[in-house]
């Protein structure tokens, strides 16, 4: 086969349809990445990344801090949003138009327009770090959907059913990925796998994920 025929976009892996609104955006960030790379470095020095407790006491293998005009935190008093950041006493750091703009590509094309997020949770992955099935059901709104950005090394996503017990797909998530599920989908359980040894050319061993919601 004479590969010389074929243009770059005909390697490029399919989109995953993970419900009947819910789907894989295969490398949908990757123009956004170097806009979101220097946004990170002012949003880390304003509300550093931190590892959360949750309510029963465990502390989270994940690092995490927020932009936006409302920020998820976790505590022994429960999940919730605020307007301040705990650590800081000071509001998250704004949400940056790079970011928008990418959560309203992202949401549009699966089939949700007129997104406008208020929350972006940033979460930091090292090798080890995973985070078990949950939802999200913090937010005052389910009517919108939830647009999920994976940067740096691989992951692979969980995304299970209606009840904690039910069967999840696994589904492999490179960089740039953006994964978005909303409507009937919206509340289903999801997670990622403990992250094995990897190294990326720009995140070293790390993996970045942006979680665009509709909080308040």
């Amino acid at each position: 086969m004479n590969l010389d025929l074929f243009a770059p976009e005909d390697f490029a892996p399919a989109n995953v349809q993970l419900g009947a609104q819910a789907v894989v955006l295969r490398g949908l960030a990757l123009p956004y990445v170097d806009a979101i790379l220097a946004e990170l470095k002012a949003i880390f020095a304003a509300a550093p990344l931190r590892h959360m407790v949750t309510p029963g006491g465990f502390r989270m293998s994940v690092a995490l801090t927020n932009c936006g005009s409302l920020g998820w935190t976790t505590d022994l008093s429960g999940y919730r949003y605020t307007q301040l950041d705990p650590q800081t006493g000071l509001p998250w750091p704004a949400l940056p138009a790079s970011f928008v703009r990418l959560a309203q590509q992202a949401a549009e094309t699966a089939g949700f327009p007129d997104f406008l997020p208020d929350a972006c949770l940033i979460n930091r992955y090292l090798p080890g770090a995973r985070m078990s099935l949950h939802q999200d059901k913090n937010e005052r709104d389910f009517s919108a959907p939830i647009v999920s950005v994976s940067l740096g090394i691989p992951a692979t996503f969980l995304f299970g059913g209606d009840q904690r017990g039910d069967r999840a797909q696994r589904v492999p998530l490179q960089h740039g990925d953006v994964a978005v599920w909303g409507g009937q989908d919206r509340l289903r359980y999801h997670g990622v796998s403990e992250l094995k040894d990897a190294t990326h050319p720009l995140l070293g061993a790390m993996r970045i994920n942006l979680t665009f919601r509709r909080a308040g």
